[in-house]
């Protein structure tokens, strides 16, 4: 019976190598031992030296060209290395030189003036690199500082530009459905007992829709309050603001005191217009005010809103809640933007009058 024949196997009758460790590649090291760049980096000093001493043999006074080796050697090799070669190589310089000079008399300077002026030149090359690394420190430690500070930059960047979205939303859409929301539950309440003062408060939210759909069209495209875009100015946009604001329950008057000879900054404007609105939403938002007035005053250097309401008033002392607690921090902080100061004058029962100044210099 014949065995049955295996299958051909190139690799049957060679043996078999077991398998052995993974060759790891040499660490490069830092300063570029290892690598092809530091190893050449290393054979041209050698050659130029080997070139030298060969014609320094030939020739002693092919000694004197060594100064510019030292400065090789130093600048190729690390700082411990490259004093040694540099006393080898002055070394050489010496025998060369008493070699050449025997025969005229032994002089002591062909032996010091060498190592002095070798030791010099390594000073001060050693000194230079010392000043060289605090130097590249020193641009280390800018160009740190000012990417922290371009960073911090962003960041104030970022929240101001955060919290001027959050005034303008507040002082725009936020007052704006709140005020919605007030006469749709007015005429939801007056639809059976008056028809026709629901119909009118119902008329009014639509008005108040309208006005706040093309500030937020404006707000989107970052242009002015819609009130300024009439032509009319900051008075114009006050007293839209007041005719807008008025109601059977609330009269809004404004008043003007003095003219402008300059045209208003925008900033001014756009502030003064949202502080207006602002004071408005907080006398609507209680029911016990009945008159409010907006006055307009110029004067030489300033400019400055009252808004004034006979409500109920509040202790300026105590933190308010509502419209009116998220309204003023916001209305100060435009004010604190443009240099102004805002003050808030009120006592429970007697009403409140807000006071906004603005300087129309700049601020230093």
């Amino acid at each position: 019976m014949s065995k049955p024949r295996r299958p051909y196997d190139p690799l049957g009758d060679r043996p078999r190598r077991r398998p052995g460790p993974a060759v790891r590649p040499r660490p490069r090291q830092a300063d570029g031992r290892g690598t092809p760049a530091g190893t050449a980096s290393r054979l041209w000093p050698a050659a130029v030296i080997g070139v030298w001493f060969t014609l320094v043999v030939l020739a002693p006074s092919f000694g004197w060209c060594v100064v510019p080796l030292l400065y090789a050697s130093l600048r190729s090799l690390r700082t411990r290395s490259a004093i040694v070669l540099v006393a080898l190589i002055t070394l050489c310089v010496v025998v060369a030189q008493l070699k050449l000079r025997l025969r005229f008399g032994f002089d002591p300077n062909l032996m010091f003036a060498p190592f002095a002026g070798a030791a010099v030149a390594t000073a001060v090359f050693v000194h230079s690199q010392r000043q060289a690394d605090r130097l590249r420190a020193v641009i280390v430690d800018l160009v740190r500082t000012r990417r922290e500070l371009a960073a911090t930059e962003r960041r104030e960047g970022t929240l101001a530009e955060r919290q001027r979205l959050s005034m303008e939303i507040h002082d725009t859409l936020a007052q704006g459905l709140s005020s919605q929301q007030m006469l749709l539950q007015a005429a939801d309440r007056l639809w059976d007992a008056d028809p026709d003062a629901a119909r009118r408060h119902i008329r009014a939210a639509e008005s108040i829709a309208e006005h706040n759909l093309a500030e937020a069209r404006r707000f989107v495209h970052d242009l002015a309050p819609a009130d300024l875009a009439g032509g009319g100015g900051l008075p114009g946009a006050l007293r839209a603001l007041a005719e807008r604001e008025s109601s059977a329950a609330l009269q809004v008057r404004f008043h003007q005191d003095g003219t402008s000879t300059a045209v208003l900054p925008d900033p001014v404007q756009a502030a003064l217009l949202r502080i207006a609105q602002g004071a408005l939403a907080n006398v609507r938002e209680h029911p016990d005010a009945g008159t409010a007035a907006l006055t307009l005053s110029h004067l030489d250097d300033q400019v400055v809103l009252d808004v004034a309401d006979d409500g109920r008033g509040f202790d300026p002392a105590e933190k308010p809640g509502g419209v009116r607690g998220h309204g003023l921090p916001a209305m100060r902080a435009r004010v604190r933007q443009l240099g102004g100061e805002l003050t808030i004058e009120s006592t429970p029962g007697e009403g409140t009058v807000l006071t906004a100044v603005i300087p129309l210099s700049p601020p230093r």
